[in-house]
């Protein structure tokens, strides 16, 4: 519990600002990709289902596309160029200026969120990261937001992840 106090006394403001940047998104006409490992796959797909089926009554379904879910296409690119290409590669085909890219990395520091990261800003998409620990490399590329559990309990990270991207569904709403 005091993980999730910390992060939120230290980052709150943090935490509007990325949601300003997903309403933002949304305000013109964007679209909002997620993408994660392991648990973190899991996380991305609830972001997803989130945003596309809200369901408090009045609030609107948002397009969000969680970019775990395919697991064809993440297979196919995995075998043909490396596992590293698999959210980039779906960026390339999908993205656009304007749209959001969320990212959940308990290390910050997978290398295929990275890359997708980076070629998302290439491209103009807005980009937030979810990390822990000290928020690895994805708190080196410069997104637009990288909100950091300083703790490497894995599994204190995860809890505050799945806090965090509930506030930012609400707080776009």
């Amino acid at each position: 519990q005091d993980v999730f106090e910390a992060f939120f006394a230290k980052n709150g403001q943090s935490v509007v600002d990325a949601a300003r940047t997903i309403a933002d998104v949304y305000r013109h006409d964007g679209r909002l990709f997620s993408m994660g490992n392991g648990g973190s796959s899991c996380d991305a797909a609830h972001v997803a289902v989130e945003f596309l089926h809200p369901i408090t009554a009045g609030r609107p379904a948002l397009t969000a596309i969680d970019l775990t879910c395919d697991s064809t296409m993440m297979t196919a690119i995995g075998n043909d160029v490396g596992f590293d290409h698999i959210f980039v590669r779906q960026i390339l085909a999908q993205g656009r200026p304007g749209d959001g890219l969320i990212g959940i990395s308990t290390s910050g520091n997978s290398a295929n969120l990275v890359k997708a990261f980076r070629k998302a800003k290439e491209i103009g998409l807005r980009t937030i990261g979810l990390a822990g620990n000290t928020g690895g490399e994805m708190a080196r590329i410069g997104l637009d937001h990288c909100l950091i559990i300083e703790t490497d309990s894995i599994h204190r990270i995860q809890e505050c992840h799945v806090a965090i991207y509930h506030i930012l569904w609400d707080l776009v709403h």
